[in-house]
C-alpha cells in the first residue's frame, strides 16, 4: 500500500491484513471483515475515481467559441427578423411578378400569418446554421481517431479528453529509471578493500575474507534470487534491476547462492526503506557468531561506517583522509552517471539480540560502527533516442523535468546525458535541487522556485506531489510519469498522468489517464504530438465551419436589408450546409491523416518542430 515491499509479521496480537497486500510467508485462516469502499484499497481507488469536474483546455476554448457564435447568430437572426417584418408590413416586399405582398386592409389575415411564419422560419434557420452543431462530433471523432492511432505508438489512452489535454502540456515531470534509462543495470565500477579495483568482476583482486563477507551479505540481504539450471548453463537472476545487478556481480565473484543462504540463519530483516534508503539483515552463523549486513545509498551507509577492511584483510579505522577518499570515489561514480550502492557489515554480540520473539520483531538492527566492505557503481544507460526526444519537447515549448530518488550527482550526470541540463553551468541551484531541500521550503517559496527546477534528486513520492501542485498553481499544464503505488497521488493530481505499462503497478495505472506500454520517454513525446494534431485539425474544422456559416449569413442579411427577400431559404440553407459538411468532412479527415503521417517523419528537424509547435 505504501509502494515499498515491507515485510510485516502478523500474529494473534496484530492480526489485521489490508486488502491489496501479499502474504509473503506462512499460512492461516482468514475472516473477511470489510470489502469494497470499506477497505484501505477501496478508499484509495475511490479517491482516484472522483471526478473533479474540471474542463479540459480545449473544452474551455470551444465553449467560448460556441457562446460567441451563438450570440452573433442570435443577433443577426433578430436583425433579419425585424428588417423582414418591417419591410413586409410597410409594403416594401414584392413577389417575383412585382406585386406588393402586403396591402393594409386588403391582404387576408391568414395570408399575412403564413408570410410571417416564413420570415420567422428564415430567422430560426439562420440561428441553426450559425451554431456549429457539427463541432462536438468533429471533436469526438478526432479524439477517437487519435486514441486509436496512439495505440500503435505504444500509448493506451484511458480517458479520451487526455488526448487533447496532452497537446496543451507545458511541462513533463519524468522518472529517471526505466523511462529515461533502459533499467538494465550492471556493476561497472567497484571500490573494494579501500581502493578502486581495475576489473570489478575479477575475484583475484579481492582478499578471501572480503570476498566471503561480500558474498554472505549479498546473498542474504536481498529480495532477489539466483537459479542455476540442473543441466548447467547461465544462472538466471531475478529481482529488482539494482538487486539483479549486484547478484550478477556476486555470481561472477564465485557466489553459490543456494549454498551460501543455507550456511547461515536469518534472525531479523529490515527491508529496504525509501525513507532511510537502505536495508539490513541479521544473520546467525554456524559458529554462533552474529553478523549484521547493510546495503543502500552509498553516502548514507558510508556516514555510518567507522572502519574498513583493506586488501590485506586488515581492519583499519576510517580517518578523515579515508572518508574523503571514499566520498570522492562516490562523487566520481555519480558524475559518470552511475548509481552508487555501499555494502557494509558489523559483528554483533549474541547478548544484544532479544530472546523473546515479540521483542525481536520490534528490534532495530544496529546501524552504527559499520565496517565498509565495498562501494559499487551501477550503470543504467540512457534509452536510445531520449536526447532527441527531450530536444523536440524543449523546441516545442514543453519543459522536461527529472524527478528521481537517486543521488543528486547521478541525476545530474543523466540529465546532462539526456539534454535536460544544457551544460555544467546549468547544474546549480535552483535548477537542480534535493527533495529534502524542496520539502523544507514554504508553499510560497516552492511555488516561486518550481518553475526553475529541472532536476530533483533524492526525492520521495511526496516531493513529486508537492512539485506538481506548485507547478499547477503557477498556471502550468503538468504531465507526470510514474510507476509505483506511491506515485498514485501525483498521477491523479497532475493534468495528465502517464503510468508505465511494464514496471507500473495496478494502482499507478488506475490513477493515470494514459499508459505508456513500452515505458519509453519517446512515446510520451508522440502523445504530445498527437495532442497538438488534435488542436491543429479542430482549428481547421472551425475555419471551414465558420467560412460556410458566415458566407450564408452575410448573403441572407445583405439581401434581406436591400431587397426584402433572402436568396437562400430554410431548406436550401440546411441541405446545402449538410452536403458541404459531408464533403468537407472527407477532405478534413484525409488531410488530417496525411498531416499526422507527415509530421511523424518530418518533425525530427528543428524547423518542422517549430512550425508544428506554432
Amino acid at each position: 500500500m505504501t509502494g515499498e515491499s515491507k515485510i510485516i509479521h502478523k500474529d494473534s496480537k496484530d492480526p489485521f491484513l489490508m486488502s491489496g497486500c501479499k502474504v509473503a510467508d506462512g499460512s492461516g485462516t482468514m475472516l473477511v471483515t470489510s470489502v469494497g469502499i470499506n477497505t484501505e484499497w477501496g478508499l484509495l481507488m475511490a479517491s482516484i475515481a472522483e471526478d473533479t469536474g474540471e474542463e479540459t483546455p480545449l473544452q474551455v476554448r470551444l465553449n467560448g467559441v460556441a457562446t460567441f457564435i451563438g450570440i452573433v447568430g442570435l443577433t443577426v437572426a433578430f436583425a433579419v427578423l425585424i428588417v423582414l417584418l418591417a419591410r413586409y408590413f410597410t409594403g416594401h416586399t414584392k413577389n417575383s411578378d412585382g406585386r406588393i405582398q402586403f396591402i393594409r386592409g386588403k391582404t387576408k389575415v391568414g395570408q399575412a400569418i403564413d408570410e410571417t411564419i416564413k420570415i420567422i422560419t428564415v430567422a430560426v434557420t439562420i440561428v441553426v446554421v450559425a451554431v456549429p452543431e457539427g463541432l462536438p462530433l468533429a471533436v469526438t471523432l478526432t479524439l477517437a481517431y487519435s486514441m486509436r492511432k496512439m495505440m500503435a505508438d505504444k500509448a493506451l489512452v484511458r480517458r479520451l479528453s487526455a488526448c487533447e489535454t496532452m497537446g496543451c502540456a507545458t511541462t513533463i515531470c519524468s522518472d529517471k529509471t526505466g523511462t529515461l534509462t533502459l533499467n538494465q543495470m550492471t556493476v561497472v565500477e567497484a571500490c573494494v578493500g579501500g581502493k578502486k579495483v581495475e576489473s570489478p568482476d575479477s575475484r583475484s583482486e579481492l582478499s578471501p575474507l572480503l570476498t566471503s563477507l561480500l558474498i554472505e551479505g549479498i546473498a542474504q540481504n536481498t529480495t532477489g534470487s539466483v537459479f542455476v539450471p540442473e543441466g548447467g548453463g547461465e544462472a538466471e537472476v531475478s529481482g529488482s534491476p539494482t538487486e539483479k545487478a549486484i547478484l550478477t556481480w556476486a555470481v561472477k565473484l564465485g557466489m553459490h547462492f543456494g549454498a551460501v543462504r543455507s550456511e547461515s540463519t536469518i534472525i531479523h530483516v529490515f527491508p529496504f526503506n525509501s525513507e532511510k534508503k537502505r536495508g539490513g539483515v541479521a544473520l546467525e552463523l554456524p559458529d554462533s557468531q552474529v553478523h549484521i549486513h547493510w546495503k543502500g545509498a552509498a553516502e548514507i551507509v558510508l556516514a555510518s561506517c567507522t572502519k574498513y577492511i583493506n586488501e590485506k584483510n586488515q581492519m583499519l579505522v576510517m580517518d578523515d583522509n579515508k572518508v574523503n577518499y571514499f566520498k570522492k570515489a562516490i562523487e566520481d561514480m555519480a558524475a559518470s552517471s552511475l548509481r552508487c550502492v555501499a555494502i557494509a557489515y558489523r559483528p554483533c554480540e549474541r547478548s544484544e539480540i532479544p530472546v523473546d520473539e515479540e521483542q525481536r520483531s520490534q528490534w532495530k538492527l544496529p546501524e552504527d560502527d559499520l565496517i565498509l566492505l565495498a562501494i559499487v557503481g551501477i550503470k543504467d544507460p540512457c534509452r536510445p533516442g531520449v536526447k532527441e526526444s527531450v530536444r523536440l519537447c524543449q523546441n516545442a515549448g514543453v519543459k522536461v523535468r527529472m524527478v528521481t530518488g537517486d543521488n543528486i550527482q547521478t541525476a545530474k550526470a543523466i540529465a546532462l546525458e539526456c539534454g535536460i541540463l544544457g551544460s555544467d553551468e546549468d547544474a546549480v541551484e535552483p535548477n537542480i535541487i534535493e527533495g529534502r531541500a524542496f520539502r523544507a521550503l514554504s508553499d510560497e517559496q516552492r511555488e516561486e522556485i518550481s518553475e526553475k527546477i529541472s532536476v530533483m534528486g533524492r526525492s520521495s513520492p511526496n516531493d513529486k506531489l508537492l512539485l506538481v501542485q506548485a507547478l499547477k498553481k503557477r498556471g502550468n499544464v503538468v504531465a507526470v510519469t510514474g510507476d509505483g503505488t506511491n506515485d498514485a497521488p501525483a498521477l491523479n493530481q497532475a493534468d495528465i498522468g502517464l503510468a508505465m505499462g511494464i514496471q507500473g503497478t495496478e494502482v499507478a495505472k488506475e490513477s493515470s489517464d494514459i499508459i505508456i506500454l513500452d515505458d519509453n520517454f519517446a512515446s510520451v513525446v508522440k502523445v504530445v504530438r498527437w495532442g497538438r494534431s488534435v488542436y491543429a485539425n479542430i482549428q481547421k474544422f472551425i475555419q471551414f465551419q465558420l467560412t460556410v456559416n458566415v458566407a450564408a449569413l452575410v448573403i441572407n442579411v445583405v439581401a434581406a436589408v436591400s431587397s426584402g427577400n433572402v436568396p437562400l431559404n430554410a431548406v436550401q440553407l440546411r441541405i446545402g450546409n449538410k452536403k458541404l459538411k459531408i464533403a468537407m468532412s472527407f477532405i478534413f479527415f484525409w488531410d488530417r491523416f496525411r498531416t499526422v503521417r507527415k509530421s511523424s517523419v518530418s518533425c525530427r528537424d528543428n524547423e518542422a518542430c517549430h512550425g508544428y509547435a506554432n
